[in-house]
């Protein structure tokens, strides 16, 4: 399991590095009003993500059944008929987003925030915006491979292939931008990577799996009754996410200079590969609860819940504690100087939800999901994404993105103390137990780190990029230290101090001494 996570680790960490050098140079190229266009652009086609109904979480689920019975007939059905279900519900997509790309242009483009844009600027948004439905729209169907990979847990070969795909779009987005800064070369650079990504993933399924095939005349409609019947919830999952992450441009698109999606995005930027760093624990641990449940192993199970939600935690500590004290001085070297007062207090206020939201949302809603339990997540996810979208309806006009931050990170907080409850209870471990656990020794470790980022920051003004580099690094080593010494120490489920002891025969001295 550790390698599987690892790796994706690792996969994250890269696209982190990515975001880095991508963000300020792809806003510095467009420039912060057309960049502001683009954040919108992708918010609306955002909204066609919601036609796939959780179908790929549902085909993971279905496929690792298959797979565990080592029923190469029965995983070649499930294929077939994901597949059909998802070029159906893709072609429903394009004609939507056709819908929206004629609300795009007069509500958007005609309205205040096309304002102060010329005729070929506005044309470009127009072509990158069909370009990114069809991206959508055929993406439904291309991400299939990685529902095979994830039911052979080969998360490994998976996370190679993303790796290339992510240095390829990085080079090209480099690349074309320089020669040519258009909303629509960016649009054409993620469509071209995707092809790409999903070319090489068939071609390795090909050789690493040859039994399975893309054969739509194995299509079974009463399994396909099933795979909906669960993907159902697996959507409102989407749809909550999409209300609680996504539609904050539109909020701020209708109601402000388009400049300002730029500043809340800025201050946003870390979250998603951060989410996406504790979902990738959740993409091992789903398929895993699928098998333990059916082989009768819940105290496994439970034994999952607590060690990988202490670790997430754990990990969130590491980096919000950096985010909430140096996170506004690091916007500022990194994107420019006006993102501290205008972009630096999303961050935080962002910031302080996600340590209650994302150890939740890594491991304890996969465990339901993959105990066959969707339907609770399911619809607390959505009820966050309501009162996400209604909080921040109510304050963006007092409080502008501060207020729409806020809208964010009060139902993150309701989400992860519901969903907690009701994991602890299937798994029968009190939410007691959890806390104790999972937050108490990280929360008592974190005061040390947390310090130091208080005193450094105490003689820093105006400190460049590399000086917040070396003090995240420093804040880092001094964390891993704590972390073994004091966090994990005796740990029952993963104790740093024994592990390291066995690989350095002088800590072993030390530990018998």
């Amino acid at each position: 399991m550790f390698k599987s996570i690892g790796s994706t680790w690792l996969l994250n960490v890269l696209q982190i590095l990515a975001l880095m050098k991508l963000a300020p140079y792809v806003v510095g190229t467009l420039g912060d009003a057309t960049n502001g266009l683009w954040v919108t652009v992708v918010s609306m086609t955002g909204i066609l993500s919601l036609f796939i109904l959780g179908v790929p979480m549902a085909s993971v689920r279905f496929l690792t059944e298959r797979v565990a019975a080592k029923d190469v007939a029965g995983t070649n059905r499930v294929i077939a008929t994901c597949l059909a279900i998802a070029l159906f519900l893709g072609l429903c997509a394009a004609l939507i987003g056709l819908g929206l790309y004629a609300a795009f242009v007069s509500h958007y483009l005609r309205g205040p925030v096309g304002q102060g844009f010329d005729e070929a600027a506005l044309s470009d948004a127009k072509s990158a915006f069909l370009i990114v439905v069809a991206q959508v729209a055929l993406g439904f169907a291309m991400r299939l491979p990685y529902a095979i990979f994830d039911a052979h847990d080969d998360f490994v070969i998976r996370n190679w292939i993303m790796a290339s795909e992510l240095v390829l779009r990085f080079g090209t987005t480099l690349g074309l931008l320089a020669w040519k800064a258009e909303l629509s070369t960016l649009a054409f650079v993620q469509f071209a990577s995707m092809v790409f990504e999903f070319a090489v993933m068939t071609f390795v399924i090909r050789r690493r799996y040859p039994g399975l095939r893309y054969n739509l005349i194995v299509f079974d409609r009463q399994l396909a009754s099933r795979i909906l019947g669960f993907s159902l919830f697996a959507m409102l999952l989407n749809v909550g996410t999409l209300l609680a992450f996504r539609a904050d441009a539109m909020v701020i698109g209708s109601f402000l200079p388009a400049e300002e999606a730029t500043y809340f995005d800025v201050g946003n930027k870390f979250f998603d590969p951060l989410t996406q760093f504790l979902i990738s624990v959740g993409a091992v641990v789903m398929p895993m609860a699928t098998r333990l449940k059916t082989t009768g192993e819940l105290s496994e199970l439970r034994d999952v819940f607590l060690k990988w939600s202490k670790i997430c935690f754990t990990l969130v500590l590491l980096v919000g504690l950096y985010l909430v004290v140096m996170g506004p001085s690091f916007l500022g070297a990194w994107m420019g100087p006006q993102f501290v007062e205008r972009s630096g207090p999303v961050l935080q206020v962002l910031m302080l939800s996600f340590f209650f939201y994302l150890p939740v949302r890594g491991v304890a809603l996969p465990l339901l999901m993959g105990l066959g339990k969707p339907r609770f997540p399911a619809f607390a996810l959505l009820g966050m994404g309501v009162i996400n979208l209604v909080v921040s309806l109510a304050l963006v006009k007092p409080l502008g993105i501060l207020g729409v931050a806020l809208g964010t990170a009060i139902p993150n907080v309701l989400f992860a103390g519901a969903v907690l409850v009701r994991a602890a209870h299937e798994l029968d471990v009190g939410v007691g137990r959890w806390l104790l656990y999972t937050v108490g020794k990280p929360l008592v470790g974190a005061i040390v780190p947390l310090a130091f980022l208080f005193a450094v920051g105490r003689f820093l003004e105006a400190p460049n990029l590399p000086v917040l580099i070396a003090v995240g690094a420093g804040m880092v080593l001094l964390f891993a230290l704590v972390s073994v010494l004091f966090t994990f120490r005796n740990d029952p489920y993963l104790d740093l101090r024994a592990i390291l002891a066995r690989k350095v025969p002088a800590l072993a001295g030390r530990s018998k001494a």
